[in-house]
C-alpha cells in the first residue's frame, strides 16, 4: 500500500439562492470531486438545469463548471491487496460488485424516467423529471438534513 497523486475534476456550482418571499439573495458555493471529467461535466449540466426551475435560485454560470485538480490517495498493487485490506471493514464492497448493482440501478432509473413526464409538462406535478432527475413529492416521513460545521 503507498500513497500516489491521481487526477479529479472538481465540480463548482455557484449560486444566489434568495428564502421565500426576498428579493436579495445570497451567494453560495459548494464543490463535489468526480474521477472523470464526464461525469463531472454531466452532473454540472444536470445541476444547471434542475435549480433553474427554481424560482428562487440565480446560477452564475461564469463561476460554475468542471475544473482538473489532483488529490493524493492511497494505491494498492491489486484488487487483492486492496480486498485484503479492508475486507473486514463496514460496507466493503469489492470493485465490480459496484458496477453490477449500479447497473440494476440505472436500469429501474431510466424506467421510471420513462414512465414521468417532465416538470414542465405536468405544471410542476409530482412526481415529474427535470433532464434525468426523477422529482418526487414529500412523504410526510420526517426527514434527516445534514449540515458541515
Amino acid at each position: 500500500m503507498e500513497t500516489a497523486w491521481i487526477q479529479v475534476f472538481i465540480l463548482t456550482l455557484a449560486e444566489c439562492v434568495a428564502p421565500a418571499g426576498k428579493t436579495v439573495c445570497q451567494e453560495q458555493h459548494f464543490e463535489l470531486q468526480f474521477l472523470s471529467q464526464s461525469d463531472c461535466e454531466y452532473a454540472l449540466q444536470q445541476l444547471i438545469a434542475a435549480k433553474s426551475g427554481a424560482a428562487d435560485v440565480i446560477v452564475n454560470r461564469q463561476k460554475s463548471g468542471c475544473a482538473p485538480s489532483a488529490m493524493q490517495a492511497t494505491t494498492f498493487a491489486s484488487l487483492e491487496s486492496i480486498n485484503e485490506a479492508h475486507k473486514d471493514t463496514a460496507g466493503w464492497r469489492m470493485p465490480g460488485e459496484e458496477e453490477a448493482r449500479r447497473s440494476t440501478v440505472t436500469k429501474d432509473h431510466q424506467d421510471r424516467l420513462a414512465e414521468l413526464m417532465t416538470c414542465e409538462e405536468t405544471n410542476n406535478v409530482m412526481p415529474c423529471k427535470v433532464g434525468d432527475i426523477i422529482v418526487e413529492d414529500a412523504t410526510g416521513e420526517s426527514v434527516e438534513v445534514w449540515k458541515k460545521d
